[in-house]
């Protein structure tokens, strides 16, 4: 479903490049589209949150990243999680890149939580050089985060 969406957009004629802003561009390539040449231009929310898309993803940006990292393992049914990704996400962010988050969705990514030893959303876990080295389970306020980020940085 999602490719022929992705076919469709793609023959659709989208010739308008952005002139400014948080655009990075896709290579269509990398959307294995071979009968297109053109760019693709998605939108990254923030440059410190991004969302884990598989285990390669997760080895190259939070194991293998020199950055540490928080990693927020939340579920779309959970309603404490709605709370804490938004918060979590402020938190980070004022930390002017010296962390970065991740966010993990549990019913996509089973063994992600399995490994990290993961039993109930929502929960935050901080990575520094591929180790885990603090955790927390369910929501926080805001000065418990800042707490917790200052810990994980150091």
């Amino acid at each position: 479903m999602a490719q022929q969406l992705l076919r469709r957009f793609l023959a659709s004629d989208v010739s308008r490049k952005p002139s400014q802003g948080w655009w990075q561009p896709v290579p269509s390539e990398t959307l294995q589209t071979p009968q297109s040449s053109r760019t693709i231009y998605t939108i990254r929310i923030s440059s410190t949150t991004f969302n884990i898309q598989d285990g390669p993803d997760f080895q190259d940006e939070v194991v293998n990243s020199e950055t540490p990292a928080v990693l927020d393992f939340h579920a779309q049914w959970c309603g404490p999680c709605k709370i804490l990704g938004p918060r979590l996400e402020k938190m980070v962010a004022k930390q002017h890149r010296k962390v970065v988050m991740a966010n993990v969705d549990v019913d996509d990514h089973t063994y992600l939580d399995i490994e990290s030893e993961v039993l109930v959303v929502s929960t935050g876990l901080a990575m520094k050089n591929g180790d885990m080295v603090d955790k927390f389970v369910s929501i926080r306020d805001e000065d418990q985060l800042e707490t917790f980020l200052k810990k994980l940085i150091g």
